[in-house]
């Protein structure tokens, strides 16, 4: 994954969400896709679709569910071939908008209780937000760093059999 800016922006403006919440549908254009295939480090991106599920559930809290689904194509790390893989994931955040980024002017900073679900949460400082960003965490993560042609296997390079010399048994025959 390269530094470069995101290859897919779609900005949401959760501000305007109401209680029922909304739908949206997200699919990467082609040249949205041959740019998201250069910035994860693929050969080639097939499709890229998910839907996203918004609602508000306070002023300040919102819930992002997704389904991701991505088609990508790798380089078998045996044969060098075309791998296809369908990467399909589930995706959910609960989103929090910080209210300050700088602590109460007293010098009192107040915690709020945690839930275990630690790894969902995400504060947000602004109401406008890049449904994308967690799309694209999610597809970095799926791919796999290793990938193989099915049937394929690696076999490591045969060693002769018993032990092999001593250095000294080395110098040894060196000396003759």
């Amino acid at each position: 994954m390269s530094q470069d800016p995101l290859p897919l922006n779609r900005l949401y403006n959760l501000g305007t969400l109401g209680r029922a919440g909304d739908d949206i549908v997200v699919t990467a254009r082609r040249d949205e896709l041959a740019q998201l295939a250069r910035w994860a480090g693929v050969r080639a991106v097939g499709s890229f679709a998910a839907t996203i599920g918004l609602q508000c559930l306070s002023s300040s809290r919102f819930s992002y569910d997704a389904e991701l689904r991505v088609e990508v194509v790798q380089d078998c790390v045996v044969t060098l071939e075309p791998v296809l893989s369908v990467l399909n994931r589930k995706i959910h955040r609960e989103l929090y908008l910080a209210e300050s980024s700088h602590p109460p002017a007293g010098g009192e900073v107040t915690m709020d209780a945690v839930s275990n679900d630690d790894d969902f949460r995400e504060e947000i400082k602004s109401l406008s937000y890049e449904l994308a960003g967690p799309l694209l965490e999610e597809l970095v993560l799926a791919i796999d760093p290793y990938p193989r042609a099915s049937g394929v296997a690696f076999a490591p390079p045969h060693e002769p059999e018993g032990e092999p010399d001593s250095p000294f048994a080395v110098l040894k025959n060196l000396k003759k």
